[in-house]
């Protein structure tokens, strides 16, 4: 093995070694009343205790939204209300 090779190597293995602050991934979403699929970017986040999409992009893409009879109230890591208050839909 020669000392590129290997560099390139030890380069590689100190990158993969760094934590992760971030993990996207490649999701596809089914709209319920039409079976159209989408494909999207996806942020994992670890810490939730549910599944949320944001409205934004839920509206800008054909979702179907469904007031919900009691609104889901969201905290942040802290323990902190989520400034974008709670979720209704």
């Amino acid at each position: 093995m020669n000392s590129i090779n290997t560099t390139e190597r030890a380069r590689d293995i100190r990158h993969t070694l760094q934590p992760l602050r971030e993990v996207w991934l490649k999701v596809g979403l089914e709209k319920l009343e039409s079976h159209e699929g989408i494909a999207v970017k996806a942020l994992l986040d670890s810490g939730v205790t549910d599944l949320f999409m944001d409205m934004t992009f839920a509206k800008e893409k054909g979702f179907k939204m469904e007031k919900l009879k009691k609104p889901l109230l969201v905290r942040n890591v802290d323990g902190t209300a989520n400034v974008g208050g709670a979720i209704i839909h």
